[in-house]
């Protein structure tokens, strides 16, 4: 009974908050000015070039169709007003992947042994988020990617449980999905992958059949995905378009009507050659991209929330602006990091400072945790090109669902080790940790009023209400939010 009043809580509000205005401005607001080009592709069959794979711009372009969305708007520059309703159709699925998304990470946190009041206050500080709010109300692609990549490690912990085949395939069709949407997504895949080996390497359970199974669901599986949505991509896109400079003559010679469509001496490719070419060719422009920008930030500011984005404006009138901010929840947001902080502090302290802890006493869920969100925040250092803080989102879900999973476990002095396996002497006298206690209803229940206090208090520049100078200014907490 408490899990379906969880559930129906958390599907309530986060509908409530995603789709509250929707559809508002009517005016192509930040990247929507690219991804609403590629779309449009999509309709005239005209090649484009994306750094990113095609999912995403497949899925929404098909909402569209069925809405009678059709080409002709020029997505020339943010702020253009839309000609009709259309494009409503065009911010649906986003839309509605983010309000998907808590029920995921409640199921998933209690997976991971988070109690169920955890995995509430882990969805809930999720919904009253306004950076991932903002980033699911618009024609962009974050918020498909954090619905299939987290929905991947929901069925791999559910096939941990079960070891039912359908969970271990859908894991890595989920993690291929994730993948084909940006190529960030294939954290969540190499996660699923790594849990797996140390779980055969823990029950010892190797054998020909395990690797048999794993390898079809994880790898075949997902490569035959990820090849056919980008097969699809290429066959619906056939005619010469404004993609063509960045392929050689020999994949344009494939495109209707492209300067090298008649000439006899340039064979052309095949699929499987152009569906390499265009991977080198997204790779390349990735590493490649030299542009800055005003608003981009470096990957150890992204915990510390220091630099916002902003996506829209528009004055109202003398005395007041409607703006959207790609602006996180500062409260839950740095309460995040924090927690993430001391997690890591804290394994060190016990598996580095204390020779008699052993790395099997010490929970699953909390390397799973610092891991996965060390996985999805260290790799950006490489990175050269300008990145931005919506690069942060997929570390900043597991943030969240670690600030839960410490809650939970500060009734243990040790924190992480079970009571069973741990005892700290005092004198003569033995403390075990099942003897300490901690309130954690008002633990969660401060941080839930103050993160909803601060989902209100800014949710102005989430949906683009009006604000007098003032007002917005007493919402600029750090002179780089400007």
């Amino acid at each position: 009974m408490k899990r379906q009043w969880h559930i129906v809580t958390i599907i309530v509000l986060s509908g409530l908050t995603h789709f509250l205005f929707f559809g508002q401005p009517n005016e192509t607001v930040a990247d929507e000015v690219h991804f609403g080009k590629y779309i449009s592709g999509y309709f005239s069959h005209e090649y484009f070039f994306d750094v990113h794979p095609p999912l995403a711009k497949l899925m929404i372009s098909g909402m569209g169709y069925v809405g009678g969305f059709r080409p002709g708007f020029a997505f020339a520059k943010i702020g253009e007003a839309f000609p009709d309703k259309t494009y409503l159709w065009l911010r649906f699925l986003p839309t509605l992947a983010g309000a998907v998304l808590p029920v995921v990470i409640y199921y998933l946190s209690i997976q991971l042994g988070i109690s169920r009041l955890g995995a509430l206050t882990a969805a809930l500080l999720i919904i009253v988020d306004n950076a991932l709010l903002v980033q699911s109300r618009f024609i962009l692609l974050d918020s498909l990617l954090l619905l299939f990549g987290f929905s991947s490690l929901l069925f791999y912990f559910s096939f941990q449980s079960g070891k039912k085949l359908p969970y271990l395939l859908l894991a890595g069709a989920c993690g291929a999905l994730a993948t084909s949407i940006k190529w960030t997504g294939v954290t969540f895949l190499a996660l699923v992958v790594v849990l797996e080996a140390i779980r055969w390497v823990r029950e010892r359970s190797w054998s020909g059949a395990s690797f048999a199974r794993a390898f079809g669901s994880l790898i075949v599986l997902p490569l035959i995905i990820y090849f056919s949505i980008v097969a699809l991509h290429l066959g619906l896109l056939y005619k010469s378009g404004p993609g063509d400079a960045f392929m050689t003559p020999r994949f344009q010679k494939t495109l209707q009507g492209s300067r090298f469509a008649e000439d006899t001496s340039i064979g052309p490719l095949g699929l499987v050659e152009k569906f390499q070419e265009l991977n080198v060719e997204m790779y390349r422009a990735n590493a490649t991209l030299t542009a800055g920008h005003p608003y981009g930030s470096k990957w150890y500011s992204w915990p510390f929330h220091v630099r916002p984005i902003f996506y829209w404006v528009k004055k109202v009138n003398t005395s007041e602006s409607a703006r959207i901010y790609l602006l996180g929840n500062p409260v839950a947001w740095w309460c995040s990091t924090a927690a993430m902080l001391y997690i890591m502090m804290s394994l060190l302290f016990l598996l580095f400072m204390r020779p008699s802890v052993k790395w099997k006493l010490v929970p699953s869920a909390a390397l799973l945790l610092t891991g996965a969100w060390l996985f999805n925040l260290l790799p950006f250092i490489g990175i050269t090109r300008v990145m931005f803080l919506y690069h942060y989102m997929t570390a900043l879900v597991f943030a969240y669902i670690a600030t839960a999973y410490l809650i939970d476990k500060l009734a243990s002095p040790a924190l992480f080790v079970q009571p069973a396996t741990y005892v700290s002497r005092h004198g003569s006298r033995e403390e075990t940790a099942s003897s300490w206690t901690f309130d954690r209803n008002l633990v969660y229940a401060m941080l839930l009023i103050g993160s909803i206090a601060a989902f209100l208090f800014f949710s102005p520049l989430t949906y683009g209400l009006p604000l007098s100078e003032s007002s917005y200014d007493l919402r600029v907490w750090l002179p780089s939010w400007k």
